[in-house]
């Protein structure tokens, strides 16, 4: 015999629409080249279903991998739900990689748009000829370093521009793949890893317990752990879910910026490795 009660798809659509519900005011914040970007909740939320609409246009079906190659950003944000909620697969691509792995790990997950901040574009420029699957580039803020290799091309704003705010998400498997990341830490070519909506959405529910790492509404958190690594350590996902303020550091990792971020927006919950840590003693201890 089977149980009835909440029989209920675990899936980021319905993350999504309660935090655009429930928290519409809440803040996202995202340090950029022309001083700090806010916006809304309800703004993020109306740009996140553009987003979705655009993608759709472009010939974006469910299953099909859309990759990132940026830092963390309120763009990066609106990908991070506009693509699996429609059912396609984010693929966030490590900055950090060398280029022949780029190179592999772009072909075998067979990437059908790439995202890129403006800043490293010229990064993907010099492999852009061994691309064998992608079919467009949307390049993300201005491009000043960019030779126009990446083609065909369009800026972010563009690409979005004029599409309904409003997306009717189509009915996933709880177990469907959500996310995409790669791992380099086994012998041979790295090698993929499906986060499914169900992982996800647990493991948001569990960062928010009081015995994991409590995050709540009335948090402000500071992801600092790159968006293009393991989800951010589930950190976006779980602070839409809970509805907290979230400032994003952009391209600006240098402990100086970081600590005068924390300290401006009173940020109360950040992650990052060791090293950022101890790189940012040694700045506040002169």
């Amino acid at each position: 015999m089977q149980g009835l009660m909440m029989d209920y798809p675990l899936t980021l659509q319905h993350a999504f629409n309660r935090a655009v519900r429930i928290f519409p005011r809440k803040e996202i914040v995202t340090q950029t080249d022309n001083g700090l970007h806010r916006y809304t909740y309800r703004d993020w939320g109306k740009r996140t279903l553009q987003l979705a609409n655009a993608l759709h246009s472009a010939g974006v079906q469910e299953g099909d991998r859309v990759a990132t190659f940026g830092w963390n950003t309120y763009r990066h944000l609106e990908l991070y739900f506009a693509v699996p909620c429609m059912g396609a697969v984010l693929h966030t691509l490590n900055i950090r990689l060398f280029a022949d792995q780029l190179v592999y790990i772009i072909n075998n997950a067979e990437d059908k748009i790439i995202f890129v901040d403006g800043d490293l574009v010229p990064l993907l420029e010099s492999i852009a000829d061994q691309l064998t699957s992608v079919k467009q580039y949307v390049i993300m803020g201005e491009a000043p370093g960019a030779t126009g290799k990446l083609q065909p091309a369009i800026d972010y704003e563009a690409f979005i521009a004029g599409q309904p705010e409003s997306y009717d998400w189509p009915q996933l498997d709880e177990n469907a793949a959500a996310a995409m990341c790669y791992t380099s830490g086994t012998t041979g070519n790295p090698k993929g890893v499906l986060y499914s909506h169900r992982s996800i959405f647990l493991h948001s529910m569990a960062v928010g317990l009081t015995d994991g790492l409590a995050i709540g509404e009335h948090d402000v958190v500071l992801p600092i752990v790159p968006m293009f690594h393991a989800n951010a350590w589930g950190l976006p996902h779980a602070t839409v879910m809970f509805g907290s303020k979230i400032v994003l550091p952009g391209r600006f990792m240098d402990p100086l910026s970081l600590a005068h971020l924390m300290a401006q927006e009173r940020v109360t919950f950040t992650g990052a490795v060791p090293t950022i840590w101890i790189s940012m003693l040694h700045v506040l201890e002169k």
